[in-house]
């Protein structure tokens, strides 16, 4: 039961003392430091007229203009004892607790507020459950005390002395080390034995964390203890075999790291920093953590080549054969390597060149990097750039940090073992950047011939010359790299293969090879020159060789089987015929688009980092005003390239014959078809305009033709790239003229006759010219 004791006189209109992070509870005695305005001016005026003072908890200990929607609703009635103020104008109170109360109206005065409260307590008759539950508390608080550091012993003697259940439980709560929400909860709690399960649940928790606690302590302090009484015995052993003038054990470690040091003809700034780590490393003890960190720096700056350098190869016929045996075609990458061995004939020692070689994948980039260290008769080193983001793994991590090490590069010259290495940077396209640095610019140093003779690592911490290695930098898409990384670099571009290199490539090269990685014989598999030409047109669709490598596996795969099969048959023979059988229906046939005789389209020729291919452009004329509809996943540069055709086409309405108003008129919908495949660039300006004239003015477009090249809003016809791979994808479709801008002859004279071969290259300057080729003598269909 709950009695409630009001008194008119004393518990309306009691001054309020907002408490900071921290529950007064009943019966306790603590100073408090006052220090806000309306808070002094709240307890001065309670001593003054003898009254006592309420003490309320903040929800918010951060605020300092009080509401009361800021204040707890549960509180104590407090004695005032004593005021002290202080030399720096806060006040010192001490203030004894009485009872619980609960606010049951705030009111604010001119600077403090007041409070109407009700003095809540229960009634307590002691019985034998209350009894076990006031001995099983006391328990658990001395076991409290003992573990939490926090709380003096002292207290153990006025719990003996508490028999009251009320003042037991409060005086227990007040020294709990727990958030101040808690407190509050267990301070609102009126009946005694709810209040008293509350505390011994908060208390079970705290002696399981702080014994867990108390666990972890002493198995750091053991630890500890064993780490220093190991440093201790090590020390008397060091001074007791001084003494006895005998060397330690360690002494034949110090003396080889030395030898490594005096024998590794490292540069003056290495050497000092070597012999000052070595004199670090006598004075550490054997079993500190900093000796194996100063031995592990040792290792690596004595193992790293400082002079050691291979002999290049001079023999420029001889470069050549190995180059062609091979690699088949790539003529500019190998001039550039028989021009750099050609020079080594007259200067004996130059900076190695910084070639990087750009092409679509499967083409030999990789593979030719270790044909050229093989020509230069150097150490082939190969790190692999792709999805790396993170600048220590190019420059290395610091010393200071666990486990640190050298950066990519100096690991590769550690393994290369001489200065002048081949080192081939894979995909250099492909490095990416994050919170943990940029790659890209910490290789500027590493590739930059002014630069590079002093490159320091960061686990080095000296520098370290590179001006001796030959670096050659792969990459697919060359405007993906960096600018200032591309500027550093010589770029050679690698086409892709016409079909008769590829049949050239799959005879030499591929074949010989998948025969002997399937464990065939020579004798056993016959694939004749029309299966090959079959597997590049119908089954792959690339700009180097590899898908072509794996339909040949695949093909000398199944002919064991029909080998291990057959007890008759012992050769395989494969002509165009059974390919089919082989390798199933034509992955990409040549017919994907039909003759392309029809109204409203036109044919295109586009770039990807796979190689060219043909790109088709249909448009539709819908009922309708004013729209036009864009499809097939084009790029904002495409999208681009529609308005500015649709814009030019209507500024020349007169010129072609065409309806001023055709956009109020018609809906027109531009579709280019793959629509799941990303399309972009500006290339496809021309051929946008051609199917767009195509569709107003009813005339079919030539089946045979196909054009490249970005129109301007005046029809001038701008140059473009990839002209190699578009020229390519042309021949391979079975186009017979092709238009190109003007602006591209110079990069057409530079193309293999074997390209152009079959195809009529007309130079575009003006769109004016196209359409006179394609629509000037033909009538509306």
């Amino acid at each position: 039961m709950i009695s409630k004791k009001k008194n008119k006189d004393n518990n309306d209109n009691l001054n309020v003392l907002p408490l900071k992070d921290l529950i007064y509870f009943p019966y306790m005695v603590a100073p408090i430091i006052v220090g806000r305005e309306d808070s002094i001016t709240a307890i001065e005026t309670a001593l003054l007229q003898e009254d006592p003072i309420i003490l309320v908890s903040q929800k918010d200990a951060l605020k300092e203009d009080i509401k009361a929607s800021d204040l707890y609703r549960v509180g104590v009635k407090g004695r005032i004892l004593q005021l002290i103020k202080l030399p720096n104008g806060l006040i010192k109170a001490l203030i004894e607790g009485v009872s619980r109360v609960k606010v049951i109206r705030y009111s604010k005065g001119q600077k403090y507020l007041t409070a109407k409260i009700e003095e809540l307590q229960d009634e307590i008759k002691m019985n034998d459950h209350l009894e076990a539950k006031r001995r099983q508390l006391l328990s658990l608080f001395k076991s409290y005390i003992k573990m939490n550091e926090n709380i003096p012993e002292e207290i153990l003697f006025t719990l003996e002395h508490l028999d009251d259940i009320d003042k037991l439980s409060d005086f227990i709560a007040a020294y709990l080390d727990v958030d101040v929400k808690i407190k509050q909860s267990i301070l609102q709690e009126w009946r005694i034995e709810r209040r008293i399960n509350r505390i011994l649940s908060i208390l079970k928790k705290e002696n399981r964390v702080l014994s867990l606690k108390g666990e972890l302590d002493v198995k750091v302090r053991d630890k500890m203890l064993q780490s220093q009484r190991q440093m201790y015995l090590q020390e008397q052993l060091r001074i007791i075999q001084e003494e006895l003038g005998e060397e330690d054990q360690f002494s034949d470690e110090i003396s080889s790291l030395k030898k490594k040091i005096n024998t590794a003809k490292m540069s003056q700034e290495a050497n000092d920093k070597a012999f000052e780590e070595l004199e670090r490393l006598k004075k550490i003890p054997p079993m500190s953590p900093e000796f194996n960190v100063i031995r592990t720096y040792l290792d690596w700056l004595t193992g790293v080549p400082w002079s050691k350098r291979t002999n290049d190869e001079k023999d420029i016929k001889k470069a050549a054969r190995i180059l062609d045996e091979d690699h088949y075609g790539l003529v500019k990458p190998k001039k550039r390597i028989l021009e750099y061995i050609a020079v080594l004939q007259r200067v004996q020692k130059m900076q190695g060149p910084i070639l990087c070689l750009v092409g679509p994948p499967g083409v030999g980039k990789t593979s030719l990097g270790k044909s050229i260290a093989r020509v230069m008769g150097r150490k082939f080193i190969r790190m692999s750039l792709g999805g790396v983001n993170d600048e220590a793994e190019i420059r290395g991590h610091r010393r200071t940090y666990v486990g640190s090490l050298p950066g990519k590069i100096v690991q590769g010259m550690k393994k290369a073992g001489t200065v002048n290495p081949l080192f081939l940077l894979d995909e250099i396209d492909k490095l990416g950047n994050d919170y943990r640095g940029d790659p890209a610019s910490a290789l500027l140093e590493a590739l930059d011939p002014e630069q590079n003779s002093t490159f320091m690592d960061h686990f080095l911490e000296v520098e370290y010359d590179l001006s001796g290695v030959m670096f050659i930098l792969t990459a697919n898409n060359i405007y993906d790299i960096p600018d200032p990384l591309r500027d550093r670099m010589e770029i050679i571009e690698l086409p892709g293969y016409l079909d008769y290199e590829k049949e050239k490539i799959a005879r030499s090269y591929l074949i010989p090879k998948q025969i002997s990685v399937n464990g065939l014989e020579e004798d056993e598999i016959d694939i004749n020159e029309t299966a090959i030409n079959e597997i590049i047109l119908n089954y792959t669709l690339e700009a180097g060789v590899r898908s072509l490598e794996r339909e040949i596996s695949k093909i000398c795969r199944q002919a064991i089987m029909e080998i291990s099969t057959s007890s008759r048959k012992k050769r395989v023979h494969v002509n165009k015929k059974d390919v089919k059988k082989y390798l199933g229906e034509p992955k990409y046939p040549l017919s994907k688009f039909g003759n392309g005789k029809e109204v409203g389209v036109a044919t295109g020729l586009a770039w990807t980092s796979f190689g060219g291919d043909i790109l088709r452009v249909e448009i539709n004329l819908l009922p309708g005003k004013d729209k036009i509809t864009l499809t097939g996943k084009l790029g904002e540069v495409m999208q681009e390239s529609a308005m500015i055709a649709i814009a030019y086409v209507r500024s020349k309405y007169k010129k072609y014959h065409i309806n001023r108003d055709f956009n109020y008129k018609h809906e027109i919908h531009i579709h280019l078809p793959e629509g799941a495949v990303p399309k972009d660039g500006p290339s496809a300006g021309v051929t946008l305009t051609t199917a767009l004239i195509s569709a107003l003015l009813k005339i079919k477009y030539p089946g045979k033709i196909a054009m490249t090249g970005e129109i301007t809003l005046r029809g001038r016809i701008l140059p473009v790239g990839g002209l190699n791979e578009k020229l390519l994808a042309a021949k391979r479709y079975g186009m017979k003229t092709v238009m190109v801008p003007d602006g591209n002859r110079a990069d057409i004279r530079e193309l293999d006759k074997e390209l152009i071969d079959g195809l009529e290259i007309i130079f575009i300057k003006d769109y004016s010219q196209i359409y006179d080729i394609i629509f000037g003598k033909k009538k509306s269909a």
